[in-house]
């Protein structure tokens, strides 16, 4: 009998599975949708082969841009091989445009241009509505260091500079997103996903979001949106290289 593949872990778009490395790890992206903290679930057909591929390419561009992450590289249409990290407990929020739960927490009008990029941190903890916390939180429960925070905020700000303006060629516009970090050695990575899963993207002209925010307030046309992300990002890829094979 086939012995089945250990899972590491299992959240609500990925399974996580052990490989006979101890450094790598195999994300496998499934189709499975959830809302308001599980209260709202469903499927979004396909939605697993285009996150896994927008993943490879947006971690793959961030690589190359002296981001250092997780991917190593794609294995099938939902399966990625990645270093095996150590999670730390914090999601870090990048806000560049007032939306969702900012928007509930300050009163701020939806859609309203930040004065300068707002980086939020979260305790990764489900069960209690990932709440917020700050830096001295992060420290006195030991969940990473002053140095690590620091090293977080860096990526993290980086990782906006560069997307912001890779999307903004494709008439994107990046809201917000979350991420999520690992160590590995010692040293810190961008791990998890970057995804319509877990940023807001809105179409720059109709500001139509492209993202879950479609599944969770019933907009419709859920897959769509995630396929025309990807679209653009890998018709983006394909003009770029022309050009480059015009310079040469």
């Amino acid at each position: 009998m086939t012995e089945q593949p250990h899972i590491i872990t299992e959240g609500k778009g990925k399974r996580v599975y052990a490989t006979e490395s101890p450094d790598e790890a195999i994300v496998y992206y499934k189709d499975d949708a959830m809302a308001f903290h599980g209260l709202k679930r469903g499927r979004i057909i396909g939605k697993g082969e285009i996150n896994n591929r927008i993943c490879e390419y947006l971690f793959t561009l961030l690589r190359a841009q002296g981001v250092p992450n997780h991917f190593i590289r794609r294995i099938d249409e939902r399966s990625s091989l990645v270093k095996r990290v150590e999670i730390i407990p914090v999601v870090v929020k990048v806000r560049n445009i007032v939306a969702g739960s900012l928007a509930r927490r300050t009163g701020y009008p939806e859609g309203t241009r930040l004065a300068n990029t707002v980086i939020e941190y979260c305790l990764k903890e489900p069960d209690l509505d990932d709440p917020l916390v700050n830096l001295t939180h992060i420290t006195a429960m030991g969940l990473a260091t002053a140095e690590e925070i620091r090293r977080m905020e860096h990526i993290a700000l980086r990782v906006n500079e560069i997307l912001t303006e890779v999307l903004r060629e494709i008439s994107i516009e990046l809201i917000d997103f979350k991420i999520e970090f690992g160590r590995v050695h010692g040293e810190v990575l961008l791990s998890d996903e970057i995804s319509p899963d877990t940023c807001r993207f809105w179409d720059a002209s109709t500001h139509e979001p492209l993202d879950i925010d479609r599944f969770r307030r019933d907009l419709g046309d859920v897959e769509s949106a995630y396929r025309e992300v990807l679209h653009r990002l890998t018709s983006y890829a394909y003009i770029n290289v022309e050009e480059d094979t015009d310079r040469v």
